[in-house]
């Protein structure tokens, strides 16, 4: 017996209802699953809080909160400094965690850095790199962005170089007794490819450093880091015997510590500025 599409329809309505019901339920479970996961994390339980946020996530796979709470959860289960497999691999977890927030949202800066906090803590230097190229080439991403990952880059060239300049087998510290002025001259590491692997890193700072000045001019960080790549470059064209290409090098730096002092002051102004408006009063 076939049934009328009166009876069809009603069947069909109360389908609808039961079913709008259980996502009304399940969102409100999800909820509540939300401030379960709130609750243990507060209280140090966070095994527990991960397992309250994987049960919001599944009852309301639209919930777009809960794979935040579920990243952080296992993030907070990571312990920093200890570099066991276990912990390695939690950290791990929580990196894919991030990620997969950022694959819905490109724009999660919260994710974004995280990665980037745990790829250093775990020591993965290349992945870490890379995730920070990435930023950096990404055109997508907004220009602060780009200069702050650029920044990023040029500290590490800075880092490379200045740790192989700095070697005490690798400068002369004379002190003028006259004056007691120190008087520091560099020389050329006996192993070539200490000295080449601090020249590709000057060079590389130095490009990411001027990338960075690009996208946010009045970066003070990026002119402080462009500063003292410029200072490594006038070391080694030292140790390399190239007084000419020392002297232009001392040149650009002292031109650019001029740009990044200014800066220094005009931010510490602001500062300032924005520090006596908080106190004042409002008027009225």
């Amino acid at each position: 017996m076939k049934l009328s599409q009166t009876r069809i329809a009603m069947v069909l309505a109360v389908l609808v209802a039961t079913s709008s019901g259980c996502g009304v339920i399940n969102r409100i479970r999800s909820k509540n699953q939300l401030n379960e996961a709130a609750r243990a994390y507060r209280e140090g339980k966070f095994p527990e809080a991960e397992q309250h946020s994987r049960e919001a996530a599944a009852l309301d796979p639209n919930n777009k909160t809960a794979p935040m709470f579920i990243a952080r959860t296992i993030h907070a289960q990571y312990r920093p400094g200890v570099q066991s497999p276990e912990n390695i691999a939690k950290a791990q977890e929580a990196i894919e965690a991030y990620q997969q927030i950022l694959a819905r949202n490109p724009n999660d800066e919260e994710a974004y850095k995280a990665i980037a906090y745990l790829y250093g803590a775990i020591k993965e230097e290349v992945k870490l790199k890379e995730w920070i190229t990435a930023r950096a080439a990404n055109e997508s991403a907004e220009p602060e962005k780009r200069a702050e990952a650029y920044i990023v880059l040029a500290s590490k060239d800075w880092d490379c170089s200045f740790k192989i300049t700095e070697l005490p087998t690798n400068k002369t510290t004379t002190i003028d007794q006259s004056s007691n002025r120190a008087t520091v001259a560099y020389t050329k590491p006996k192993d070539q490819k200490e000295f080449d692997q601090a020249q590709k890193c000057v060079s590389q700072g130095l490009a990411e450093a001027e990338n960075a000045i690009k996208f946010d001019p009045n970066n003070e960080s990026a002119w402080s880091y462009k500063t003292n790549l410029l200072l490594e470059a006038s070391k080694l064209a030292e140790m390399d015997g190239k007084a000419d290409q020392k002297a232009q090098y001392q040149k650009d730096y002292e031109a650019a510590l001029k740009r990044t002092t200014e800066l220094s002051v005009a931010n510490q102004k602001r500062k300032e500025e924005e520090a006596k408006q908080a106190a004042s009063p409002p008027k009225g």
